[in-house]
C-alpha cells in the first residue's frame, strides 16, 4: 500500500481504514497476558461478602458460579433446584479466568459439597480467548478445588448456543468436547450438557428462547436450562441433603 497516498486520502477513507484495522485487531485471539482484568468485578464480590455478613450462607451446599447465565438465574435457582441447597454466585460478563481469580471468595470460602461452573460463553463468543487458555484455567480451578476440598464434586456446564454468537459456535462446541473429556478422566468432575437441549433437530439453535439481545435466556430458555441442570444434580446430589 502507498502510505503517501493513504496520508493524502480523504478523511472518511482514513477513518474507514482505521476502523477496519481495529476490527481486525479485535478478532485476534487473546494471549494469557491480555485477558480482561478480573478486578473489574471486585464490587460484585464485595456485595456477595456483604450479603454473607447479613445472612450467613448454608453449610454443605452447592455453589453455582459463572457468567451472566448464572447471574440471571441467581434468584430463581434455589426454587428450580429444590430440595437441593444452593448458593448462587453468578457474576455477569465473566470469563473462566475471573472464576479462577475469585475462586476463594465465590466458592471455596463456603466449603461446599459441590461447585457448579458455567464459563466459556464470553471467552469464546466475545473475548476470543483460545480454548487452550480456557482449558488451562479450568484445570487450575479443578486442581485448587481438589487440593483444598478433596471431596468436593465439580459440575462443568457446556457452553450454550445462541443466535448472537452463532459464528463462534463451532469453537464453543470444540470447547464443550474438551470439558467432557476432562469430566471423563476425573471421577469428581461431571459434565452437564446445557447445549444440546437448545438445538433443533437440524442442529441449529432455537430462536424463541432468548430475550431481545439473542444471547441471554428468556423464561422458556431458563425452563430448559433448569431442567437440564436439575436432572443431573438431583441424580448425584440429593443423597447428600
Amino acid at each position: 500500500m502507498n502510505i503517501f497516498a493513504l496520508a493524502s486520502a480523504p478523511r472518511f477513507i482514513n477513518q474507514t481504514l482505521v476502523a477496519l484495522v481495529l476490527m481486525t485487531a479485535g478478532s485476534l485471539p487473546l494471549t494469557a497476558q491480555e485477558l480482561p482484568d478480573p478486578t473489574r468485578y471486585e464490587d460484585a464480590i464485595l456485595k456477595f461478602e456483604e450479603q454473607d455478613r447479613l445472612s450467613p450462607p448454608p453449610a454443605n451446599a452447592i455453589v453455582l458460579t459463572g457468567s451472566s447465565s448464572i447471574m440471571y438465574w441467581n434468584e430463581e435457582a434455589p426454587a428450580d433446584l429444590a430440595p437441593l441447597t444452593v448458593i448462587p454466585r453468578g457474576f455477569g460478563g465473566t470469563v473462566m479466568n475471573d472464576v479462577l481469580h475469585y475462586l476463594d471468595r465465590v466458592a471455596l470460602v463456603y466449603k461446599p459439597r459441590a461447585i457448579l461452573i458455567y464459563e466459556g460463553d464470553n471467552d469464546t463468543g466475545r473475548n476470543n480467548i483460545p480454548n487452550d487458555v480456557i482449558i488451562d484455567q479450568l484445570e487450575q480451578i479443578i486442581a485448587r478445588i481438589h487440593t483444598e476440598l478433596p471431596e468436593t464434586r465439580i459440575y462443568v456446564l457446556a457452553v450454550k448456543p445462541s443466535v448472537l454468537r452463532v459464528a463462534s459456535w463451532p469453537i464453543a462446541q470444540e470447547l464443550n468436547e474438551r470439558y467432557k473429556a476432562i469430566a471423563d478422566s476425573d471421577p469428581l468432575v461431571t459434565y452437564i450438557d446445557t447445549a444440546t437441549p437448545f438445538l433443533k433437530s437440524d442442529g441449529t439453535v432455537m430462536t424463541d428462547i432468548f430475550v431481545e439481545d439473542n444471547l441471554h435466556l428468556n423464561e422458556k430458555g431458563y425452563d430448559i436450562w433448569a431442567a437440564a441442570v436439575r436432572e443431573v444434580l438431583i441424580r448425584y446430589e440429593r443423597a447428600f441433603e
